[in-house]
């Protein structure tokens, strides 16, 4: 006697009615959606994350980290004996200290010290929680920025943004729930919104591409100009039966024909609200200034954004919104010339600020994580005795706001010079452990079977920073 189905199909036949069995199986899971919302594994704080990526690497030295030795001991020769001296040299170097080239002050009720860098988020530190201890992984753009994005600085894994989707599912599904705006294509490109070896409906949607103004930036052929919505539908309907007919026959474990087809099913919901969720044409003029849209040089990444926060409340699960470019040496990475983190703080600044102020204002903040930071900070030593200064993933300052973050608070310290995490110090995978935390996800239970063995964005690291939590 067989005591089931699958146990009579395979035994007989030499197994093959079970592998049909199984097909057939295939088939019918895939018409669960993968993309519905999923219960969390705790209670959550937030809904939503926007992540305001710096690509390059913004120096905590010169903006959230004061250090009054720096002023102190400018000029004096010092040696350093840090991961990126030895990369270079094999040892230890002698390195001229740089002091800040923006004056500190303490801001707010907190009392936080800031950097006239950014004056305008300066007015908002009490809304904000800095993580001074930061430490991660990579010595260069492409390995750190990687590790930013994907818990590891060389291997293919899926994206945070992706194992959030895979976690939570799409609050919106009419729209993706995990969308990029402005993305480089290098330093990671699409690895830094991939899904790997995640199911493909999990992959993030780019929104336009670093280097494209930000009014182009749109997702392509969203809507068709020539065809009439009767005739639209009949295409729809025949590449549906067509795709229905593909998965029949597609092999146990293949996700990419069901990502194909979910592609087009929400293809055809976008073209409808997608347009309508990107299109800042009907906000006010008082918003356009709040995000200094129309202003230089505050105009391009104000509508990145403002989109955001257009996506935000649309019920798009993860947004990053980048600023950066294409080059090898991207936006922040002042090896010379350090100067030119004013350019840029220009152009970024006002846009965070009225972004915050619009959350807070909207009652979007309180369940939205707004993170801001870059892949690692920047040496407190001038690069080659010059005027700029070199990478530095040993110690740096990021923060976060909303989402149940202690706001106006300050956790982990670097040394005097700010070169590395000394006390309270937080990695890369601690923070990504501790944002998943605040979405109600348990980061070590976060997993997905692949190649024999359970993955996870944080590998088998990471702890939930407890500290920074309200």
């Amino acid at each position: 006697m067989f005591s089931s189905r699958r146990a009579f199909l395979q035994t007989t036949g030499c197994g093959f009615g079970y592998l049909a069995w199984q097909a057939m199986a295939q088939s019918q899971a895939a018409l669960a959606n993968p993309l519905a919302i999923k219960k969390p594994h705790h209670q959550p704080k937030a809904k939503r994350v926007i992540f305001l990526f710096m690509q390059g690497g913004v120096s905590h030295v010169d903006s959230y980290d004061y250090k009054p030795r720096l002023f102190k001991d400018d000029g004096k020769i010092i040696e350093v004996a840090d991961s990126r001296s030895i990369a270079k040299t094999g040892k230890g170097a002698l390195q001229r200290v740089m002091k800040p080239l923006w004056n500190f002050k303490q801001h707010g009720e907190s009392g936080r010290w800031a950097s006239n860098l950014f004056p305008h988020i300066n007015q908002h530190v009490d809304d904000l929680c800095f993580l001074h201890g930061m430490h991660t992984e990579g010595v260069a753009h492409g390995p750190a920025t990687l590790f930013m994005h994907t818990g590891t600085t060389s291997n293919i894994r899926p994206s945070m943004g992706s194992w959030v989707m895979y976690g939570l599912g799409a609050e919106n599904e009419n729209l993706p729930g995990f969308m990029t705006i402005s993305p480089s294509l290098g330093n990671g490109g699409p690895r830094n919104y991939g899904n790997a070896f995640l199911p493909a409906v999990f992959q993030g949607t780019p929104v336009g591409r670093s280097g494209m103004p930000a009014k182009e930036s749109t997702i392509k052929n969203i809507t068709n100009a020539i065809w009439t919505p009767e005739q639209q539908r009949k295409q729809f309907g025949l590449l549906s039966a067509l795709n229905a007919e593909q998965a029949a026959h597609a092999m146990p474990g293949d996700t990419d024909i069901d990502a194909v087809i979910r592609s087009y099913e929400l293809a055809w919901r976008m073209q409808n609200n997608a347009p309508g969720a990107m299109d800042i044409s009907g906000e006010s003029e008082a918003t356009l200034k709040l995000y200094g849209i129309n202003e230089k040089p505050t105009d391009n990444f104000g509508r990145q954004c403002l989109m955001a926060r257009r996506m935000a409340e649309q019920g798009v699960r993860y947004i990053q919104v980048n600023y950066g470019d294409n080059s090898n040496n991207p936006a922040w990475d002042q090896h010379s010339n350090l100067p030119k983190h004013g350019d840029h703080a220009a152009a970024v600044d006002k846009p965070i600020a009225g972004l915050l102020y619009d959350l807070k204002q909207r009652g979007l903040l309180e369940d939205t994580i707004v993170w801001w930071g870059g892949e690692f900070g920047r040496t407190p030593y001038a690069e080659k005795n010059g005027t700029g200064r070199d990478h530095n993933p040993l110690g740096f300052t990021v923060w976060v706001a909303g989402g149940g973050f202690k706001p106006g608070f300050a956790h982990g310290v670097t040394d005097d010079i700010g070169h590395m995490a000394v006390d309270d110090k937080v990695h890369m995978h601690d923070l990504h452990a501790t944002i998943l935390h605040q979405l109600g996800l348990d980061h070590e239970k976060l997993t997905f079977r692949h190649a024999g063995r359970d993955f996870r964005l944080t590998d088998v690291h990471g702890h939930v920073v407890k500290e920074v939590i309200a």
